[in-house]
């Protein structure tokens, strides 16, 4: 399954002032469009949000959690609460959290609301474009703090996926949506192609059985 990356210029979160290591602010906020040119509707993440605790990871490594949170979806954003790990790594992202060098968050979740690739490639253009550009339902996997100025790029695109498991990242060059709905339609061309020759031949067939009856 196919994780997908978002971080918002205005998410605001703080970091507590004391040395219990809490953290507490907007994840994410609906009715906005992002650098991706994607729009996250309310409730996007009412049936995707655990009650358990979720991890915090620094820039998207599952091999370095910071701390954890939990998670609640609310009127117009998604709203977490938690604790940073004590561990070098904790204290060395809420020192840096504190700082400004590493201030912002990124959402990693996994849509829900899209359908299979053949039925997107079958839309119309503009059906297709607001099936994707509008976010409606997706489960949160974690979200991560990131380093200043690293949020996502108009255009580029976190080539991860998550294991089954869902406790791995593996790198692979993952095609994009675009590259997805081009090789439906291309097979879906492609599959036109062979019943139109399946058909011209069938009718060959036929006139050859009749030229054959005639002649007899």
């Amino acid at each position: 399954m196919e994780i997908e990356f978002r971080s918002l210029e205005d998410v605001e979160w703080r970091v507590g002032e004391g040395d219990d290591g809490t953290f507490a602010g907007y994840a994410c906020r609906y009715g906005k469009r992002d650098s991706y040119g994607t729009t996250f509707h309310p409730g996007v993440f009412r049936k995707g949000v655990d009650k358990r605790d979720y991890a915090l990871l620094f820039m998207h490594s599952p091999m370095q959690p910071v701390g954890t949170f939990r998670a609640e979806e609310r009127a117009d954003h998604l709203w977490i609460e938690g604790r940073y790990d004590d561990t070098a790594a904790g204290r060395d992202a809420r020192i840096m959290a504190r700082s400004g060098s590493a201030p912002e968050l990124s959402v990693g979740f996994v849509r829900t609301d899209l359908p299979e690739w053949s039925k997107l490639a079958e839309m119309g253009d503009d059906e297709r474009k607001d099936a994707l550009e509008n976010i409606r339902s997706a489960r949160l996997v974690e979200v991560s703090q990131i380093t200043a100025r690293m949020a996502a790029v108009p255009g580029s695109k976190l080539k991860t996926v998550r294991s089954a498991l869902g406790d791995l990242y593996a790198e692979v060059d993952a095609p994009t949506i675009a590259d997805r709905i081009r090789e439906e339609q291309e097979r879906a061309a492609a599959g036109t192609v062979r019943d139109v020759e399946m058909r011209e031949r069938r009718r060959r067939a036929a006139l050859l059985k009749l030229t054959a009856v005639a002649g007899a």
